[in-house]
């Protein structure tokens, strides 16, 4: 039997009994249409899965008792950054959806040179949101009991200068170069990984990440689209580097 994962924003602990929030509560009543006694398994990325059962449906409320707590592992070793060139429309939302099944710890959206979409303050926040729906229902399918951090969208310039000083590996997709993910030895604070959005990396882009320290990292002979080229590069990292 399927094991239903819903991630839900609430403190939980084994014994208590909860409310389930409003869309929680929604898709448990009226898309799965789970019933009173049915079980679940509910995460609110602490790190752990809690068996839960479903106690009452109301008109506007589910209702669940915590049967127990249990521990999930299921993060990579490696410690993947995701700094993601803002693409249009649903792309965004695949790469967001498909980095974290691939295990990334958090995604950077960026407003790079050749940047296509424009986000004013109120639409940047909505987005936002709507990110970091899109991860939790990723790690409801995957089995992550950890969200990944998602960022708010700024530009590569003021990415850059938040970034610390320690020794994780910077790296950043360019067709011109000639590093390839074999060759690359991360260390134990893992990679920052910069891809480009639907035009590339522009001139001015390239410079700054090189003053950063970032490398530049090759995927074959092939120019990759945007959606395809930073989840192929972390599969590759993941199969030569984590756990794959």
């Amino acid at each position: 039997m399927r094991t239903i994962r819903i991630h839900v924003d609430l403190s939980l602990a084994a014994g208590a009994e909860a409310a389930l929030p409003a869309q929680a509560g929604e898709h448990v009543a009226r898309v799965l249409r789970l019933a009173a006694g049915d079980p679940l398994t509910l995460f609110n990325g602490d790190g752990n899965d809690y068996a839960a059962t479903i106690t009452g449906i109301g008109k506007r409320e589910v209702l669940v008792q915590v049967l127990d707590r249990q521990a999930v592992d299921r993060e990579s070793p490696l410690r993947l950054t995701l700094a993601q060139g803002v693409a249009r429309g649903e792309k965004m939302d695949l790469i967001v959806q498909k980095a974290t099944e691939l295990g990334v710890v958090r995604i950077a959206p960026l407003l790079t040179e050749r940047a296509e979409v424009r986000l004013d303050a109120a639409r940047a926040e909505k987005r936002l949101a709507h990110w970091r729906a899109v991860a939790a229902s990723a790690c409801e399918q995957c089995g992550r009991a950890r969200l990944p951090e998602i960022l708010p969208t700024q530009t590569l310039p003021a990415w850059l200068a938040s970034l610390d000083g320690d020794a994780v590996l910077r790296l950043a997709l360019l067709p011109e170069a000639t590093a390839s993910a074999r060759a690359l030895r991360p260390g134990s604070n893992g990679a920052l990984l910069v891809v480009g959005p639907e035009g590339g990396l522009g001139e001015r882009d390239v410079a700054l990440l090189g003053e950063a320290g970032f490398n530049g990292l090759r995927l074959g002979p092939r120019i990759l689209r945007t959606e395809t080229a930073g989840l192929a590069a972390l599969a590759a990292l993941q199969a030569l580097h984590g756990d794959f």
